[in-house]
């Protein structure tokens, strides 16, 4: 009998500060999401270090006081990885590795070495291959503090570069290589939408590890990966889908987060292609997360950043199932009453009920309310398509004929 693989996860703390521009209630939710990411990466958190700053520190990103409580738990607790919750420069880097002698890592670093993880396809890891190349040349110093200027004598007199320069140099050349192939990518992703004909064109879109891939496979009968990870989907995957005797395309794409490296969104801009030509998108929720709204809103800016928020859209609100509310005893008359206190039926008269039939509640996993979901969609790709193709209008009737 074979014995199951035990997963060796590093052991990681995490850093993050309170600001003026973020509180402590919105640091603990970063710090959830990054302890997230670290888990997808192959981390185990063990501790969390906070300090509240006016602004980080430009040196050490926090105090030299919370830095050597830091550097004795690191030491004590042989601690290998430290995540930092923002991007740090390239001097801030140099100088906490040189304190704390452990592998450090910030939030970019760390959402790049999860996609590389992820991708699949040749197009896929060129893109994060890129994103990763821009994120490392201006760190080049900080993170290969081996290299050192060539020593002179005989047989050592170069054309005077450092090997530093070298590395730069090599690097930047790479960059232009992979820039000139994403191109050549491009094009051809673009002659293959091209040859997709008239179909009405519908994109899944949502913030990471909402549901969208299960979704997808519940709509399309098809088997895209779907895992409770975050980015467990990196390419965009298009299927033909039939509901009634509809046709149509449904595209699931990569999901969005927030502080998303500036380097992914630049790299992965033409994966969104998919979004910018839909002719309708589904923007799915998880409606049980405690901060969904943030993630609508992070979702709503990325689409307003590739002019896409003007396009019809249902929104989606999935995993009903898992949704939990808070509770107040009766006899406690101290507790305020939130959001987080509000059942579904009541979060349903909020401004998700002035929405109207543009919101649907559904399961994905459990394929709750899903004929609902699939009635939605339908007419929806029908307006779109008798639209298009008047003369169809009698092929498609107005409900779905089962």
């Amino acid at each position: 009998m074979l014995e199951r693989k035990e997963i060796a996860y590093e052991k990681t703390v995490l850093i993050g500060i309170v600001t003026q521009n973020q509180n402590e209630d919105k640091l603990e939710e970063f710090l959830d999401e990054l302890e997230f990411l670290t888990y997808t990466a192959g981390g185990e958190v063990v501790k969390r270090f906070t300090q509240k700053m006016d602004m980080p520190n430009s040196k050490t990103f926090i105090g030299s006081g919370k830095m050597e409580e830091v550097r004795a738990y690191v030491e004590q607790h042989e601690i290998g990885t430290v995540v930092f919750d923002d991007e740090l420069s390239p001097g801030q880097l140099r100088n906490i590795e040189r304190i704390l002698k452990a592998k450090i890592i910030d939030r970019t670093n760390l959402i790049l070495d999860i996609f590389a993880q992820r991708a699949q396809t040749s197009y896929a890891r060129t893109q994060v291959e890129l994103a990763q190349y821009q994120y490392l040349l201006p760190r080049l110093t900080g993170l290969w503090t081996h290299l050192e200027r060539q020593r002179g004598g005989i047989g050592m007199r170069g054309p005077g570069e450092t090997e530093i320069e070298t590395d730069r140099r090599i690097v930047r050349d790479r960059i232009s290589l992979l820039k000139k192939k994403l191109v050549t990518i491009d094009k051809q992703m673009a002659t293959q939408r091209g040859n997709r004909g008239k179909l009405v064109r519908v994109a899944l879109v949502g913030y990471t590890n909402v549901g969208k891939s299960t979704l997808m496979n519940v709509i399309a009968k098809s088997k895209v990966f779907a895992e409770n990870k975050l980015f467990a989907t990196l390419d965009t995957t298009v299927r033909k889908v039939v509901i009634g005797n509809l046709p149509f395309l449904l595209s699931d794409t990569v999901g969005f987060i927030r502080k998303l490296p500036t380097q992914l969104v630049e790299s992965f801009k033409s994966t969104l292609d998919e979004v910018r030509e839909a002719d309708l998108l589904l923007h799915v929720v998880d409606i049980s997360h405690p901060q969904f709204e943030d993630h609508i809103e992070s979702v709503n800016k990325i689409l307003g950043e590739i002019d896409c928020r003007d396009k019809t859209t249902i929104m989606v609100f999935n995993k009903i199932d898992s949704y939990q509310h808070e509770t107040i005893d009766e006899d406690d008359l101290t507790t305020e009453r939130t959001k987080a206190h509000y059942t579904l039926e009541e979060w349903e008269q909020t401004w998700m009920g002035r929405i109207g039939d543009k919101a649907l509640f559904i399961s994905a996993i459990h394929k709750e309310n899903i004929d609902d979901f699939r009635n939605r969609v339908y007419k929806e790709v029908r307006d779109i398509h008798v639209t298009r193709f008047p003369y169809n209008n009698f092929l498609y009737p107005e409900i779905i004929e089962e």
